[in-house]
C-alpha cells in the first residue's frame, strides 16, 4: 500500500508510541472497577486452580480484631503480605492466604457493654447467650466491613472462606487444646498477683496494656526494728554465722528503736506487705536524725536503716538533718525483722516482717529497701515464695505461725528471728472491684466509713492512698510523702489505668517436667533457636520474653469467647474424663462454646460420673492470646489447602508479646515446637515529623482517604519503599513522593507498551544481537538474581529501588533514549530496530511481573493492554531469565562507554544550557580520549548514535586545556562543535546524505530508504 505524506510533515511515517494506556494513571476510579473484574472472574479459585500440585508456601494470618474500620496499621501488615504471598505464587509455588479474625473477648465485649450502658441496660440480667448472640453478631458485621477494605488494598485471598476464632469448629478446637494441656498436667489453679482491670472486671495479660505517663503518690514508710532476744545463743553451733550472731549482739543496743524505711508509689498496697527485701550487694547505714523542720514525722534521736547511696536524698526530702551512726552489715540484715507500720490497727498486723535478699533491689532510687507485698506485685511475689519455700524446707506451715524462737536455718543459710509469727498465705487484700477486703484490717467493710476504694468503676483513684496515709501518720511511721510522675499500664481498651492484685486464676506451668526432660519454657527457647527471624533481632527480643516471663495466666472473667472448660473440685484439681472431654468437644462442634453456659450444661457433660457434687463447672473463659495462639490448629491443620507448620508468620513487632508469644507457647505445650519456620516483624506507622499517630493531635492518615485520594498503588508503593522492619512515617509529603516515583514508573511502562504497538513478537538470536541489546539483556539478568533473592530476604524496598533506578537511569535515561530514533525512523526490517522491539518486550514483561506483588492494579492494567487476551497478570509466572543473557564482559565494556557519553552530555548540556544548540543533534562534538582503554572499547560502536549527536569524531590525544572536562571520568575531554550538513526533515539529524535520494530529497538515506519500504511517496 502507498501512502501520499506532504513533505513538510513525516509524523505520519514514524513509528511514535501508541497506547490507550493513559499517562493519567486516575487510580481511585480504576482500582475498584479491578477489584470487581478480579471477583466476577473468580481469580482467586483461578490461582489455587492453576497453583494445583505445587510446592505449599504457607503464611499463616495473623487475625485482626473484628471491630472498626481498618487504620494504616492493617494497610502496612496486609500489604506486606499480600506482596509475600503474590511473590511466592509467581515463582512457582501454591501460596494461598487465608485471613482470619479474632472474634472474642473484652474489646467486642466492651462495645456491647456500651450499647447496654447507653439504653440502661444490665448486662448481668440479660441471659449469657443472648449476650454472647449480640457479641457474635457485632463481630460478623465488622468482618465484613475489614473484608471489602481490605479488597480494596488489593488484597487476595480467600475471603469467602476465612477463619474467625469464633466458628463453631474453631471453639471446638480451642477447647480441646486447652483439654490437652490440662490431660498433660500443665494447666493448674493458683493464686498469684496479675494485672487487674477494675474497670472491665478482669485480669489482663501483658500484651493487652499499654503504659501512660501518670503523677502518683510517693510515700516513705518507717517499719520498726524489732530487736529483743538477740542476745540468746542460737541452736546448734553453726560457726559460718558467727559473724551474723556477733554483729547482732554488738548492734543490738544501737538497734532499738530504729525503723528500717522503704519507699513505694504504691501506699495502698501497704496492708499487703509482708516483707522488705534488701541486696547483699549494696551498702547499708544506721543513721541518726540531728534536726527536723515538718510537721509530721522522724524527729531528733530518730534512728533510720538506708543504702549509704540514698540516705541523703531521703533526708532532704524529709527536710531533716542527720549523722551516721554506723555501718550494717548484710549478715545482720538477714536476721533482722520489723514490725508492720500498721501494727495494732483495727487488731490487725500482729507479724513479722522479715529482711529477704532479693535480686531485684537496687541503689537507683527510693531507700535501698523495697516494700514486699506478695499479693501486689510479681517480684514481691517471687522474692516471698522464695523465702517461704525454704523455710518449709524446714518447718511446717503451723510450725512457722506459732515459732517464736531464734534459729539458724540451714537451707537459707542466716538465723532467722521470727519474733512474731510469719503469716506464710498470701493475702487478698483488693476485690474484683477495687475494694479492701477483711484481709485489709481497718480498711476493709467492718471500718468505719465502709471498705476503701483503689479505682473506682472509671478508672479515677479512689480513698485507699489517702486513708493508708493517714493510718501511717497516726502510727508515727510516715517519714515523708510526695508525688512522682512515672509510667504505669493501662489497658489499651478502657485507657484507664490496672491494679495488681492476688487473685486465684488458671495457669499454665512454665517450669515443670513435661515426661521427656522437657519444660514449656525450654520447648520455647529451642523452637526459637529454630527459627528464623527478620530482622533478625526479633530473636533475641522474643528470646528475653520467654526466658523471664512467669506462668502462663489463661483466666478472664468475662463472658465473650471460649471457656474453660474444665470441672474443678475445691483444692484445684481437674477431672481427667476421656469421656466428659469427649462429650464436650461434640457439643461445642455443632453448637458452639455456647453449650458451655447453657442451662444444665453440668449435668449434661458429667453425666455417668459418679461423684458429680464434688466438681465445680469452671466458668472463667480463656485469655484472647490463647485463641488466637491456637490458629494454627484449626486453620493450618484442618485445612487442605493449607500446611503445618507455617512457613511464616509477619505482625508488627509488638507481637513478640502477643501472638507470636501465644502461639509460641500454645504449640511447644501441645506439639513441642513452634508452629511457624519464620517471623517476620514490622515496625509502626509515625506522622511525617516523627510523632505518634493521634486523632487528638489530628495527624493520623486514614488508609480509606489516601486510596480515594491516590489510589492504593500509591499506598503499596509507600509500604514496599519503606524500611518496614523500623517504624516507618506517613503524611501528604511523603504520599506526594511517592506518587511522583509511581508516575516515573508508570510513564516508562506507558512508553513501552506504545512501542510495543509496533512489535510483531518475532524471537531474535542472542546471538545476532547489538551489544547494546545483550548489555541490557545482561542487567535483566542481573535483576532477576536481585529481585528472586530480595523477595527470599523479604526485602522489598531493594527490589522497588533497584527497579526504579532500572527504569529510570538505565532505560528512559539511556537505552530507550538511545534507541528512539531507530525505533521510530528505521525501517521495519532493520535488525537494529527489530532486535529493539525484542529486548523491549522483555523489558516490559520483567518489569511489569517483578512489580506485580508490589503493584497489582497498574501492573493488571498494563498486562491486559499488552495483552488483551490474558486472564490476568497474577495468572503469570516471573520471567524465565537464560543464564546466556549473563555477560559481565559486556557489561565491563559499556560501563566505559557510558563513561566517555557522560563527559560528551555534560559539555552538551552546557552548550544548550548557553543556548548555542538547542538539541543534542546540532552538535557533532569532537571527543579526545587518551585513554587506550576507553578508545578500544569504543571501537566499532557508533558514538554519534550513543549519545544522540548528529556526528562524533573521536581522537586519541589528550585534547586542548579548554576541551570540557568532567573531574571523576580522567583523560576525556569534548570540544562541542556544531553539526555541518542539512537537517533531516523526518529524523532531524544533521548530515551530508540528506537528499541523496532524488525520491526523498529532504531526508537522509537511511530515512529515504524508510520511506520506499513503507511505501510513502512525497
Amino acid at each position: 500500500m502507498t501512502d501520499t505524506v506532504d513533505k513538510k510533515d513525516y509524523s505520519a511515517t514514524l513509528a511514535l508510541p501508541q497506547t490507550e494506556f493513559p499517562m493519567r494513571a486516575g487510580l481511585p476510579q480504576k482500582e475498584p472497577e479491578i477489584v470487581a473484574r478480579w471477583q466476577q472472574m473468580g481469580l482467586y479459585k483461578k490461582l489455587r486452580a492453576s497453583a494445583a500440585g505445587r510446592e505449599k508456601f504457607v503464611l499463616h494470618d495473623g487475625p485482626p480484631y473484628a471491630n472498626g474500620n481498618i487504620h494504616i496499621g492493617h494497610a502496612l501488615n496486609k500489604i506486606l503480605k499480600d506482596v509475600i504471598t503474590r511473590s511466592f505464587q509467581m515463582r512457582g509455588f501454591d501460596s494461598n492466604y487465608v485471613p482470619g479474625w479474632d472474634c472474642h473477648g473484652l474489646p467486642i465485649e466492651w462495645k456491647i457493654e456500651e450499647k447496654y450502658r447507653e439504653k440502661g441496660k444490665d448486662k448481668n440480667e440479660v441471659p449469657i447467650n443472648e449476650f454472647r448472640k449480640e457479641c457474635r453478631e457485632f463481630a460478623s458485621g465488622w468482618i465484613k466491613v475489614q473484608s471489602e477494605e481490605f479488597k480494596r488494598l488489593g488484597i487476595e485471598g480467600d475471603f469467602d472462606n476465612p477463619y474467625t476464632t469464633m466458628n463453631f469448629h474453631a471453639e471446638a478446637r480451642i477447647a480441646g487444646e486447652l483439654l490437652k494441656i490440662a490431660k498433660s498436667g500443665q494447666l493448674y489453679r493458683g493464686s498469684k498477683p496479675i494485672m487487674w482491670s477494675v474497670v472491665e472486671r478482669t485480669a489482663l495479660a501483658e500484651a493487652e496494656v499499654e503504659y501512660h505517663e501518670v503523677e502518683s503518690d510517693a510515700i516513705w514508710v518507717k517499719f520498726p526494728v524489732v530487736a529483743e532476744g538477740w542476745g540468746q545463743s542460737p541452736e546448734g553451733s553453726y560457726p559460718s554465722m558467727a559473724a551474723a550472731f556477733a554483729a547482732a549482739k554488738k548492734l543490738e543496743a544501737d538497734l532499738v528503736g530504729a525503723s528500717v524505711v522503704i519507699w513505694t508509689t504504691t501506699p495502698w498496697t501497704i496492708p499487703g506487705n509482708r516483707a522488705i527485701s534488701f541486696s547483699s550487694k549494696i551498702e547499708y547505714g544506721l543513721y541518726e536524725v540531728t534536726a527536723a523542720a515538718n510537721d509530721f514525722g522522724p524527729q531528733p534521736g530518730e534512728k533510720l536503716v538506708f543504702a549509704d547511696q540514698l540516705a541523703s536524698g531521703a533526708f532532704a526530702k524529709a527536710k531533716l538533718e542527720y549523722k551516721k551512726i554506723t555501718g550494717i552489715p548484710p549478715e545482720l540484715l538477714s536476721i533482722m525483722t520489723c514490725d508492720h507500720p500498721l501494727k495494732g490497727l483495727a487488731g490487725g498486723y500482729e507479724f513479722a516482717v522479715p529482711l529477704i535478699d532479693g535480686d531485684h533491689v537496687t541503689d537507683d532510687a527510693g531507700t535501698g529497701f523495697v516494700h514486699t507485698a506478695p499479693g501486689h506485685g510479681r517480684e514481691d511475689f517471687d522474692a516471698w515464695m522464695d523465702f517461704v519455700g525454704k523455710l518449709l524446707k524446714q518447718f511446717s506451715n503451723k510450725e512457722i505461725e506459732r515459732s517464736r524462737d531464734f534459729h539458724f536455718d540451714a537451707d537459707l543459710e542466716c538465723f532467722v528471728f521470727t519474733g512474731k509469727p510469719f503469716h506464710t498465705k498470701i493475702p487478698f487484700t483488693v476485690d474484683d472491684a477495687g475494694f479492701y477486703t477483711e484481709d485489709a484490717p481497718g480498711f476493709g467493710p467492718s471500718a468505719e466509713g465502709g471498705a476503701a476504694r483503689v479505682m473506682d468503676d472509671n478508672g479515677k483513684k479512689g480513698d485507699a492512698n489517702e486513708r493508708v496515709i493517714k493510718a501511717l501518720i497516726a502510727a508515727n511511721n510516715l517519714f515523708a510523702r510526695g508525688r512522682i510522675k512515672h509510667d504505669y499500664p493501662h489497658s489499651w481498651r478502657s485507657k484507664k489505668p490496672v491494679i495488681f492484685r492476688n487473685t486465684p486464676q488458671w495457669f499454665v506451668y512454665m517450669d515443670k517436667e513435661l515426661g521427656d526432660g522437657t519444660t514449656l519454657r525450654s520447648r520455647a527457647l529451642g523452637a526459637i533457636d529454630d527459627t528464623r527471624f527478620v530482622p533478625a533481632a526479633g530473636q533475641n527480643r522474643l528470646r528475653a520474653m520467654i526466658e523471664g516471663r512467669p506462668d502462663w495466666v489463661l483466666s478472664r472473667q468475662r463472658a465473650w469467647g471460649v471457656p474453660i472448660c474444665v470441672f474443678a473440685d475445691e483444692a484445684g484439681e481437674v477431672l481427667q474424663d476421656d469421656t466428659v472431654n469427649a462429650r464436650i468437644l461434640e457439643a461445642f462442634e455443632v453448637e458452639g462454646a455456647d453449650a458451655w453456659f447453657a442451662d444444665g450444661a453440668k449435668e449434661r457433660f458429667l453425666e455417668g460420673v459418679a461423684d458429680q457434687d464434688r466438681w465445680t463447672q469452671v466458668r472463667d473463659i480463656l485469655d484472647v492470646w490463647f485463641d488466637s495462639g491456637c490458629t494454627h490448629t484449626f486453620t493450618l491443620e484442618d485445612r487442605p489447602d493449607l500446611k503445618w507448620p507455617a512457613d511464616v508468620y509477619l505482625e508488627g513487632s509488638d507481637q513478640h508479646r502477643g501472638w507470636f508469644h501465644s502461639s509460641l507457647l500454645e504449640s511447644c505445650a501441645t506439639r513441642g515446637r513452634a508452629p511457624y519456620n519464620a517471623v517476620i516483624t514490622h515496625g509502626f506507622t509515625m506522622a511525617e515529623d516523627g510523632r505518634k499517630m493521634s486523632k487528638s493531635i489530628g495527624n493520623t492518615i486514614a488508609p480509606q482517604d489516601v486510596m480515594a485520594q491516590s489510589g492504593a498503588d500509591i499506598l503499596r508503593l509507600w509500604v514496599m519503599n519503606t524500611d518496614y522492619w523500623e517504624d516507618q512515617r506517613l503524611g501528604k509529603t511523603i504520599i506526594q513522593t511517592n506518587v511522583d516515583a509511581y508516575r516515573k514508573i508508570r510513564n516508562t511502562i506507558r512508553w513501552m507498551l506504545g512501542t510495543l504497538a509496533h512489535d510483531h513478537g518475532e524471537e531474535i538470536a542472542y546471538d545476532t544481537l547489538p551489544e547494546l541489546e545483550k548489555l541490557m539483556l545482561h542487567r535483566l539478568s542481573e535483576l532477576d538474581q536481585l529481585v528472586r533473592d530480595a523477595y527470599d530476604a523479604f526485602e522489598f524496598k531493594k527490589i522497588t529501588r533497584a527497579l526504579t533506578d532500572f527504569a529510570n537511569v538505565e532505560l528512559s535515561a539511556f537505552y530507550f533514549d538511545i534507541r528512539k530514533d531507530a525505533l521510530y525512523c528505521d525501517a521495519p526490517s532493520s535488525p537494529r530496530r527489530r532486535a529493539a522491539l525484542f529486548v523491549i518486550r522483555k523489558l516490559f514483561d520483567s518489569l511489569v511481573l517483578w512489580f506485580a506483588p508490589m503493584m497489582p492494579f497498574t501492573t493488571e492494567e498494563a498486562w491486559l493492554s499488552r495483552n488483551p487476551a490474558a486472564e490476568s497478570v497474577h495468572l503469570e509466572q516471573f520471567p524465565i531469565v537464560p543464564a546466556a543473557w549473563r555477560n559481565d564482559a559486556i557489561e565491563a565494556k559499556w560501563a566505559k562507554v557510558r563513561k566517555v557519553r557522560s563527559v560528551v552530555t555534560g559539555a552538551l548540556e552546557v552548550e544548550r544550557k548557553d543556548k548555542r544548540i538547542g538539541s543534542s543533534l546540532e552538535a557533532a562534538p569532537v571527543v579526545h580520549i587518551g585513554d587506550a582503554e576507553l578508545l578500544a572499547a569504543l571501537n566499532g560502536l557508533d558514538l554519534a548514535e550513543i549519545c544522540i549527536t548528529s556526528a562524533i569524531t573521536m581522537v586519541g590525544d589528550e585534547g586542548p586545556a579548554d576541551a570540557f572536562r568532567l573531574s571523576e571520568v580522567a583523560q576525556v575531554s569534548v570540544e562541542p562543535t556544531l553539526a555541518t550538513g542539512t537537517k533531516c526533515a523526518r529524523s532531524w539529524r544533521i548530515t551530508d546524505d540528506v537528499g541523496s535520494d532524488p525520491q526523498y530529497p529532504d531526508v537522509s538515506a537511511r530515512d529515504a530508504a524508510a520511506l520506499r519500504e513503507l511505501g510513502v511517496t512525497v
